[in-house]
């Protein structure tokens, strides 16, 4: 019993800290959005779609013959990343602008906000499934799109005793690039500074020359970035979309964001690392269909004894 235990640690570690740097990554727009705003977006999931959907247009635009490697293998992700970005970062301006903004200016409560945002993720779900899929990838809206594979899954090395695979090795180090530069961007520019100003106090950040509108626009377009390049990854693991993807993920990014410290960047990015180790090392015991409770309980319990979650700092306090 314990030998099989230890045999399924290693892949299991190597499967929680990949599904957990896609977490991480769409846990950011949640904890950003919530930092400046006190908001909780629950559109963010569908931002993620839409990213994820963006890569597989590109994809099947440029129609590679079969797996890459080499200058073309980062040229290919290169150019999903970006379009991915850039449908996801402009989708989320927009969601901030016609959902929340108008609500912002008429100082509706927070409740109102997130009524909007939950009905902005229903439109969102059904304007793919029931349009954009039909329409643009000619597939049925409601069942899985295939993703064609552009990455190998070959063996690069082994982690205890698991095999690492291509695809894995490049989906844990893209995130990883990108967590560490939203961090620094957010910890030293002058686009950061505004935006932990924002989060600190807006009244203040006003009086000294910040302008909010423009803060809230750039957060969304940073979060949504973040969302649309986990799409690429999920895309590149999974290889199946559908137009309902975000519903679970995206609750799951949430949790990570809570566990960490909602409001915290680096509290999101140990988030979702750790929600994915934890409910992958619970499904060694429990089992696979046990993972989403795993994952919940876990929450709950760090909630019991911190509530601010593991790190539990603010947005303005992140620092190099």
């Amino acid at each position: 019993m314990l030998q099989d235990l230890s045999l399924q640690f290693g892949p299991s570690t190597v499967g929680g800290l990949v599904i957990g740097s896609i977490y991480a990554l769409v846990a950011l727009g949640y904890t950003m959005v919530y930092g400046v705003l006190r908001l909780i977006n629950f559109a963010h999931s569908e931002i993620f779609m839409i990213g994820s959907f963006a890569a597989l247009f590109v994809v099947g635009l440029i129609a590679p013959a079969g797996p890459l490697s080499g200058i073309a293998l980062v040229g290919m992700i290169l150019l999903l990343v970006v379009a991915a970005m850039a449908a996801s970062g402009g989708a989320a301006v927009a969601l901030e602008f016609l959902a929340y903004r108008p609500l912002r200016k008429r100082g509706a409560p927070r409740l109102a906000a997130l009524i909007s945002a939950i009905g902005a993720s229903l439109f969102l779900q059904e304007l793919f499934a029931l349009v954009v899929i039909p329409e643009v990838f000619d597939r049925p809206g409601r069942i899985d799109t295939p993703v064609p594979r552009i990455v190998d899954r070959d063996t690069v090395f082994t982690l205890f005793g698991a095999e690492v695979r291509t695809n894995q090795l490049v989906i844990f180090i893209s995130a990883v690039v990108m967590m560490v530069a939203l961090d620094q961007l957010v910890a030293r520019t002058r686009i950061g500074r505004g935006i932990r100003a924002t989060a600190q106090d807006p009244e203040a950040a006003v009086l000294m020359g910040v302008n909010i509108n423009t803060i809230v626009r750039l957060t969304f377009l940073l979060g949504g970035a973040m969302a649309g390049v986990a799409g690429v990854l999920y895309a590149m693991e999974f290889e199946n979309l559908r137009f309902n993807i975000g519903f679970v993920l995206g609750i799951k990014a949430f949790t990570a964001a809570v566990l960490g410290g909602i409001g915290n960047i680096r509290g999101a990015l140990l988030g979702g690392i750790l929600l994915g180790l934890v409910e992958n090392w619970g499904a060694i015991f429990f089992g696979s269909q046990w993972k989403d409770v795993i994952a919940f309980v876990i929450l709950v319990i760090v909630l019991l004894f911190r509530p601010t979650g593991i790190l539990g700092e603010s947005l303005q306090r992140a620092r190099a």
